[in-house]
């Protein structure tokens, strides 16, 4: 979380808008939790927008899982003159010095492995010893944002995970105008097919949903509240208990399987969606093993933020409608995995 607020903070404003974020540690230790409240501001025209504050709680859930997921934490012995050094070559990863030479190190996968190989191949500067720089590569990075514009030489771009220059035939640009070294494009790619700097889904995403479950449809004439002139699209998840695989939190160990009802409207807009939930479930993308954030319980089958209507009535704050945004944000999510 932390890495979050350090990298993300004018992401996260955009997000909240007029609406307010608060962090709190609920524990302590290499395992510790922080809990997140949301709350309105105090002037009257907010106070009451409950609906506009659960839409902002969401967006806020996507924007962390989708950011989470691809984050790696590890842990350097170096000097916290040496880890400024570092930082300011990988300034996308966030260092953080502890009582003893310990600095812990957070930030994307890739960057993270790019760290790694630059200290393997400079042993003797991994230690107390700072890394020489050349000033005017210095200036470039003294940025700590989570999109540095950086300073690059005629002709030549800088790639954005090694952070080198990229030689003319090795340059990889994508269709949302990212360029990279092409294997350093490469490497992230083998990890998770998405843009490391926008998060674009290039080819198939994969998720890591438990295999042998059904997703299985039936129609009913009752009406969703929003939708009267429609019937209901009533969808039934069932994914079976099993033993964890290496793509799992815990692999070998057993997790307990989960059964989930939710509900669409039977018109052309709420069978779209229909389609792009069944190709999502199909490249295992709609629940995962985790936490349980109702029961706390681990090892549990969980949604992996793909927001369903689990009640058919309630509004946004009991997961049901009327909630007239839904079919677009629901849209949005499966967007960002790459299914459109």
């Amino acid at each position: 979380m932390e890495y979050i607020k350090k990298k993300y903070d004018e992401k996260l404003k955009r997000i909240l808008g007029h609406f307010v974020i608060e962090f709190k540690a609920a524990n302590s230790g290499p395992h510790s939790t922080v809990q997140v409240n949301f709350r309105a501001p105090s002037e009257p025209a907010y106070s009451s927008d409950r609906v506009h504050l659960d839409f902002v709680r969401q967006r806020f859930i996507t924007f962390y899982q989708r950011t989470a997921s691809d984050l790696q934490l590890t842990s350097l012995h170096v000097t916290p003159h040496r880890a400024e050094d570092l930082q300011r070559k990988f300034p996308l990863l966030f260092f953080k010095s502890g009582s003893s030479k310990d600095t812990a190190v957070c930030g994307p996968f890739a960057h993270v492995q790019k760290l790694k190989e630059f200290i393997s191949q400079n042993p003797k500067s991994s230690g107390n010893s700072p890394v020489k720089r050349d000033p005017a590569r210095s200036q470039s990075y003294k940025s700590s944002a989570p999109s540095p514009k950086l300073s690059k030489p005629p002709g030549n771009e800088i790639c954005p995970i090694c952070m080198e220059p990229i030689p003319p035939e090795k340059k990889k640009a994508l269709q949302c105008m990212h360029s990279f070294c092409k294997d350093c494009l490469q490497r992230a790619f083998d990890y998770k097919p998405v843009c490391p700097i926008c998060g674009e889904v290039y080819g198939t995403l994969k998720g890591t949903q438990p295999d042998g479950g059904t997703m299985d449809i039936r129609t009913s004439s009752a009406c969703l509240p929003g939708y009267e002139r429609h019937g209901t699209l009533v969808i039934h998840y069932h994914i079976p208990s099993g033993i964890q695989k290496e793509e799992h939190p815990n692999p070998g160990q057993p997790f307990e399987g989960a059964s989930r009802t939710a509900y669409l409207p039977d018109s052309s807009e709420g069978r779209k969606v229909l389609e792009l939930l069944r190709k999502a479930f199909n490249q295992r993308l709609i629940f995962t093993i985790g936490r349980s954030s109702t029961s706390g319980r681990n090892n549990m089958v969980t949604w992996n933020d793909i927001h369903h209507k689990t009640s058919m009535h309630g509004g946004p704050t009991s997961y049901g409608y009327p909630d007239p945004d839904y079919l677009n944000r629901v849209q949005e999510e499966l967007k960002a995995k790459g299914i459109k």
